[in-house]
């Protein structure tokens, strides 16, 4: 049974069973499971943090089936691409995480053409957006297809490696890293997100964007809560979070994006770079 975890030291105790789920919400990527469809989300009455539970393999979700089932393809990644890039600032998620991300660099002195790491990249909006505003930008991305139209797309170096194993010399040291919608597709975010201390240069920050448990008041057929998601925050379970990997929270605030997301957005500071 996938067992995600933040490594809490309550041991789950407070842990309660929330939604269920018999067959796929609307609107949820139409994956191939061998076996039946059935899932749950267990939540925390301590810190509010919710719990994916089932038996369904998702191993090898975005290596083998994410581009097609999501994109339908390469041609379907570029026009998504160009969807997304074309939007008006004001209707657009990425402009604003864009935005966002800027802005707090310059609150920390962070020199225009610094390095951007950028974990799990996918469709290459973010990185795209950020080279535009003057940022060296390296895009990770697992997915050979996705990479290959992350470099062509948004014009940035990007690499198909896994952070749990590249070495911090080949990819250098960086002034800020990011995981927009990342940490909650992987049962141990605490070991990606404690990682990447090895790849910040003094007085980096880090930029996650996680989705927000506040959805549940919507329901369960909200997309925070679609099966690849191991994990849904709270703005308590995304300091944990951060305590746990090593990182003192700078900012968290909870959001409602242009597109209807419910979002937790944190700034951290690594404990040892600071």
């Amino acid at each position: 049974m996938i067992a995600p975890t933040l490594h809490c030291p309550c041991d789950r105790r407070f842990v309660a069973p929330a939604f269920t789920y018999a067959a796929p919400p609307a609107g949820e990527t139409c994956f191939v499971f061998t076996g039946a469809y059935a899932r749950a989300y267990d939540r925390c009455g301590l810190c509010g943090h919710w719990f994916g539970r089932h038996h369904l393999d998702l191993s090898q979700l975005y290596r083998r089936d994410y581009v097609d089932a999501t994109y339908g393809g390469a041609e379907g990644l570029r026009r998504r691409f160009e969807a997304v890039m074309t939007l008006p600032p004001e209707r657009s998620d990425n402009a604003a995480r864009a935005a966002r991300v800027d802005a707090f660099a310059k609150e920390c002195e962070i020199a225009p053409g610094a390095r951007l790491l950028d974990v799990g990249a996918g469709l290459g909006v973010f990185p795209a957006a950020m080279k535009r505003r003057g940022w060296q930008v390296i895009a990770l991305e697992l997915d050979p297809r996705m990479a290959a139209h992350i470099a062509a797309a948004a014009g940035v170096v990007t690499k198909t490696v896994d952070l749990l194993a590249v070495a911090p010399e080949d990819l250098g040291l960086c002034n800020a890293v990011t995981f927009n919608k990342v940490l909650e597709h992987v049962e141990d975010p605490v070991a990606l997100l404690a990682r990447c201390r090895a790849f910040m240069a003094k007085g980096a920050f880090v930029y996650i964007e996680l989705p927000d448990a506040a959805a549940a008041v919507d329901g369960p057929g909200r997309e925070e809560f679609f099966v690849e998601h191991h994990h849904v925050f709270s703005p308590a379970s995304t300091a944990l979070l951060a305590e746990r990997a090593g990182f003192s929270p700078l900012r968290i605030e909870r959001i409602r994006e242009p597109s209807g997301k419910y979002t937790v957005v944190a700034f951290f500071a690594s404990n040892e770079t600071a």
